[in-house]
Parts: structure tokens; sequence; C-alpha cells
């Protein structure tokens, strides 16, 4: 354990953990519920010494009662991955992430050798489309003009943007799309979500418990490393998220009859405290969420296995100190990082194809 250290300045270096290669998970678990889920009761836990249950994920409704609510995010993934050339030889590649906010109908996205493709440069895909390349518009991003529709040239010529941690691209492209996926929008998976199975959501919804939606459309941040040497210098992207008027009203149940919200992935949490902090139904979020938040709208969260020195794992580490009576940051990061080292002595899998904790 590590020794107390003033939380004024939380450091970035204290948020790393030591990971196998062969841990990160290259295909996902079949069936989907069959990923394996680990249970982190916080009240019952102590700095270091994490309360933990090993189950199924198909097992996660013997967690849940009736009047709980499920909270899914439902975007989908685009096929953002736009292999290129950009003359006879010369290859390329895009990756697109979001509209370009000034009205202009450009995207956002990053170029492959962008160093060498100049604004105006055109791309051609293998659908015979062409893009055209813009100037810079944020960090390492161009803006790039499609010259019909976005979403029907990423159909007719884009691939599954899977994490570049993952080598093995033999999955199908439905499975890095959840279940109950619709409005298309994001440049990767909001992984927790890939564990459900059809069967799985009626049986739970047989038990009584039931299921909203939020809509955050995800971005590059799920992979981007904390910046910086302190975690108050990182800055996060800004995310488009949606909730609607049926999920507050099934939240204001859940509460009203002693449910609790349980919410499905780091996006879904960030849309539900967004909305509960802005009292917006929908707009830009760029929540940043640190050990000390007070969280104001989650009562359970469902998660997978987040990435060393990322923003995600100091979202659930502030998620297990709102949870643990007296847990300053340091001791909520240590207790974390003991499941963590449970989980990798136990075989679990990391990462977006990998297993899930559910954390009381």
């Amino acid at each position: 354990m590590t020794p107390p250290i003033p939380e004024t300045r939380l450091r970035v270096g204290d948020f790393d953990y030591r990971l196998p290669a062969a841990a990160i998970a290259q295909r996902p678990a079949e069936p989907r519920d069959a990923s394996r889920l680990l249970v982190l009761d916080r009240p019952k836990s102590a700095p270091s010494r994490p309360s933990l249950r090993h189950r199924t994920f198909r097992e996660v409704g013997e967690e849940l009662r009736a009047g709980d609510l499920l909270v899914v995010n439902d975007s989908r993934v685009l096929p953002a991955r736009l292999p290129a050339r950009r003359s006879p030889g010369s290859e390329a590649e895009v990756l697109v992430l979001r509209p370009v906010d000034d009205g202009s109908g450009r995207w956002e996205g990053l170029i492959r050798p962008s160093r060498r493709i100049a604004v105006g440069d055109l791309l051609t895909l293998a659908s015979g489309d062409r893009l055209e390349v813009g100037e810079r518009v944020g960090d390492g991003t161009r803006a790039i003009r499609f010259f019909r529709d976005p979403m029907a040239v990423m159909t007719a010529a884009g691939e599954m943007p899977l994490p570049p941690y993952v080598h093995d691209r033999s999955a199908p492209p439905d499975r890095y799309q959840t279940v109950y996926a619709k409005p298309l929008g994001s440049a990767a998976a909001p992984t927790a979500g890939l564990h459900f199975t059809p069967q799985l959501l009626t049986g739970l919804a047989e038990k009584g418990v039931r299921r909203a939606s939020v809509t955050l459309h995800v971005g590059l941040d799920t992979f981007r490393p904390l910046e910086g040497s302190y975690v108050d210098e990182h800055v996060i992207h800004r995310e488009w998220y949606s909730i609607p008027v049926a999920t507050r009203r099934a939240m204001a149940r859940a509460r009203r009859e002693g449910g609790r919200v349980v919410a499905v992935g780091t996006t879904t949490v960030r849309v539900l405290e967004t909305a509960a902090r802005k009292r917006a139904a929908s707009g830009w979020t760029d929540l940043y969420i640190t050990p000390r938040y007070p969280f104001a709208a989650v009562d359970m969260r469902i998660t997978n296995f987040h990435l060393p020195r990322s923003s995600l794992l100091l979202l659930v580490t502030a998620f297990l100190q709102a949870g643990m009576p007296k847990a300053d940051a340091y001791t909520a990061r240590d207790t974390l990082l003991a499941a963590y080292r449970e989980a990798l002595a136990g075989g679990y899998r990391f990462f977006s194809f990998g297993d899930a904790m559910l954390i009381r």
C-alpha cells in the first residue's frame, strides 16, 4: 500500500499498474454472457482488501433485484475506419470521429500519414468516394469534407474501428456492437454493454429489473492516456449525449420505489451525472470524473477492466471512494488495484473484449 499522500493534487503516475500483454483480450467471449464477472462490494471493502465475489456474467441477475433499473448507452459504432489512397501506390487511412462543430458539415478525424497530406488533398476510398482533407481542428485531428452523405460513405467503405490493442481482427463486426445499439455515432463501443444477450435481458425483465437507455457517442478519449504529471492537467474531449424523458421518469420511479440505478459503462455514468448537474436532456459533455467527485445519479455500475493511467480508471476510483466510508483517493485507488491484482491472478481478461466488474 502506498504511504498516505496529500490529496491536493493527484499524480498521474499513482494511477498506473503492471498489465501483462497476455491479459488483454483479443477476442470476445462466446456467447457474450459467458464472460466472467467480478463483483466488488464497496461498503464491505477495506483499504487494499476489497470484498469480492466471482461469477459469470449471465449470473448478474443474482446481484440485482426487482425494481432496479439498468441504464445502458445505446450508441452504435460507426464503420469509421476508412482505408484510402492519395495516389496510385500511396496508402492512407482515415479514422472518422465526429462532426466539426462549426456548421460547415465537415467531420473531424485522424489521418495517417498526416504530415504528408496537405490541406486540400483528396483521398480515394475503395468505394470510389473521395474525401477532401482540411486544416487541423483538434489535438492531432484534421477536418474532413465528404461529397455525399457521410453515413452512406462509411457504410460503403468503412471498417469497424477496433481499439489499437486488439490485434486479432477476426471477430465478426457485430461483436463490437451491443445487442441494443441504435443511433450511429460512436468511434468506439460502450464495451461494458457487450456482455448482454437478448436472452439475458429478457430474463432480467422477467425478474423485475427494468431497462432504460441514454445515448453518448463515444470518442477516442476512451483510449487516450492521461496527459501531464497531475490528474488535474488532463482535458477531456467533448462528446454528445442525450437522455430521453422516459429514462428520467424511470430513474425517478426507481428512486421512489426503493430500486437502484445501475449504470452500464463509464459513458452511461457520465451522461447521468452530466444530466444531474446541468439539468439538460441533451448537449455536449466534457465531464471529467476524478476522486472526490460527488455522485448524484448512480448507485451501482457495470464496467470492464480499464487501461492504466486512464480517465476511466480515475472514474472507477472515484466511484469506489464514494461508496467506502472515510476512504480518501489513495485508499480507494489501493482497493481498486488490489481487485485488479486478484482478477489478473485469477485469469480475468482485460479491456474492450475482456471480462466485467459489477461495483455495488
